[in-house]
């Protein structure tokens, strides 16, 4: 229709019009009227093209090989540099993805691909926009999308996470038994200050035992303390026993008496004694 004298526009095209092959002039949206076989229009989207790069294996910079996919957000925001500059702006635009992908993806570890995508997004995106500036479009967008690793790596990387748990599990679990010693020694300040607080505590252990409805309970509880109990009382039974000499069949203690002396015998007139006379 355009070499008939007559085009349209749509509102999210540009019409770029070529007389007797120069560059003539661009078309707002709308019906525009051209010189017939002299005039030919070109209309070019300006639309937002969405464009997948294709996974492409990558050697990162500490030598892991990779698959990476991305995807890229443009459009043309030049009509005539879209059509003049460039041949097939969609094929150059993935090609140079690729390689961009692939150039910024190397250049980094695998720690950084994995963590810190956003920082490699924005490098790749700056470069391709500053490559595609020439050609009239603007890449305001690239994301990578698909990160395949290796199965062994995969496996190497699960140990890892594995090991990293476990070490702040105990961490966390050392913490706490920390916390619970210094409770325990201040706990144990306070029952040795209070004995009768520990036989409370036992008489809590009994009631949360007994509400599992157990048939038998052993509880050994301060038997050390009641062993020494009884000892101090035997002790303290016998020694005054011991210190009051026999004792008669009905329990009183018997009533001991010292031999008679020579003085005695002879003050008495016993036999075998001596007088004051000298007489026996």
């Amino acid at each position: 229709m355009s070499n008939m004298g007559a085009a349209i526009v749509r509102q999210y095209e540009r019409g770029v019009v070529f007389r007797l092959g120069q560059l003539h002039g661009v078309r707002k949206p709308g019906f525009h009227f051209m010189a017939p076989l002299a005039d030919r229009m070109i209309k070019v989207s300006l639309r937002t093209v969405t464009m997948p790069v294709p996974s492409q294996q990558i050697i990162t910079q500490d030598n892991v090989s990779i698959h990476v996919a991305a995807v890229a957000y443009y459009r043309r925001v030049d009509a005539v540099k879209s059509i003049v500059e460039i041949e097939d702006v969609r094929a150059a635009v993935g090609q140079i993805a690729q390689t961009t992908v692939r150039n910024v993806v190397g250049r980094s570890m695998l720690d950084q691909v994995l963590t810190d995508t956003q920082t490699l997004n924005l490098a790749i995106r700056e470069i391709l926009d500053r490559t595609t500036q020439q050609w009239g479009v603007y890449v305001f967008l690239v994301e990578l999308k698909d990160i395949e690793l290796p199965v062994s790596m995969q496996r190497a990387m699960a140990r890892q996470a594995e090991a990293e748990r476990e070490k702040r599990a105990k961490i966390i679990a050392a913490e706490g038994e920390a916390l619970s010693a210094g409770k325990l020694a201040e706990a144990a300040d306070v029952i040795s200050d209070h004995p009768v607080a520990l036989q409370l505590r036992n008489l809590q252990i009994l009631a949360e035992i007994a509400g599992d409805k157990n048939s038998t309970i052993v509880f050994p509880s301060q038997f050390l303390e009641s062993a020494k109990a009884i000892t101090r009382f035997v002790a303290e039974e016998t020694a005054p026993a011991s210190a009051s000499g026999p004792t008669r069949p009905d329990g009183e203690p018997r009533k001991t008496t010292a031999p008679p002396g020579p003085s005695a015998l002879a003050a008495t007139g016993a036999p075998g004694g001596r007088d004051r006379e000298g007489r026996r």
